[in-house]
């Protein structure tokens, strides 16, 4: 945990907080505070600061919170994934938010299983409390916004994506690279959609109506990857070639 998280309805008229949950446990067992001592905090959604330790007793922290002026930008990169299997999307949710993530769409698929989307990993609950996880492991504040779309086609016509730069779609099937795709213009300025298809692919018939909405197809290569190893690889490439993972 390299960031103490704190909502804003945690905090009270003098901007202190008491923790007594996990966040209390870590300070008292692995950072071990002297009084005075600041810590790394952050506001959900809001900025960053620094949180000086007023009281250790052996249940509870209390903080006194001094936060920045502005909150960190949101991350560039937008996510539109095949719904996966549940587990595999119950391991993703906290490298989601550590990564950087700002959107992420989860879609139908022709090799989706409907009855993915019955899972509770799709409980607002439950995903923020991993988004959470892999803020305070980033040392971001941001929660990623989550979309679920049960029906592709209906979703790709109505949706305009106005703020997004550069759309681009992994598949086996590309003929170019990432670092090709992104040479054809400049995104250093612009918000990036990634769409990565089910373990069993994107079919033939998916593939053109991305394409007929502006996405550009690459391809990491001839493996065939699981849905896990392919967001975080992805993910992590493009942060690196687009230059910036904040706009």
């Amino acid at each position: 945990m390299n960031l103490i998280l704190i909502t804003p309805r945690e905090l009270d008229e003098a901007g202190k907080v008491r923790l007594t949950d996990q966040r209390a446990k870590h300070i008292r067992s692995v950072l071990k505070p002297e009084i005075g001592k600041e810590l790394r905090i952050g506001l959900l959604n809001g900025p960053l600061g620094k949180g000086a330790v007023e009281e250790v007793s052996s249940d509870s922290v209390m903080l006194a919170c001094a936060f920045e002026a502005e909150p960190p930008p949101r991350p560039s990169i937008d996510l539109l994934l095949a719904m996966p299997r549940p587990k595999v999307l119950k391991r993703l949710w906290a490298q989601f938010a550590a990564l950087g993530v700002g959107r992420i769409i989860l879609t139908n698929a022709e090799k989706v299983e409907r009855f993915y989307f019955d899972t509770h990993v799709l409980d607002p609950d439950f995903y923020n409390a991993r988004f959470i996880e892999g803020l305070q492991q980033a040392r971001d504040t941001r929660l990623p916004d989550v979309t679920v779309v049960k029906n592709l086609k209906p979703f790709l016509e109505r949706e305009t994506f106005s703020a997004i730069g550069k759309k681009l779609i992994a598949d086996p099937s590309g003929t170019r690279s990432l670092f090709q795709c992104l040479e054809t213009g400049r995104v250093e300025a612009q918000r990036i959609l990634l769409a990565i298809g089910p373990e069993g692919g994107w079919t033939p018939y998916e593939l053109e109506l991305f394409k007929a909405h502006g996405f550009d197809l690459f391809s990491m290569g001839p493996r065939i990857l699981r849905t896990d190893t392919a967001c975080i690889a992805l993910i992590s490439q493009l942060t690196l070639l687009s230059g910036s993972n904040e706009k």
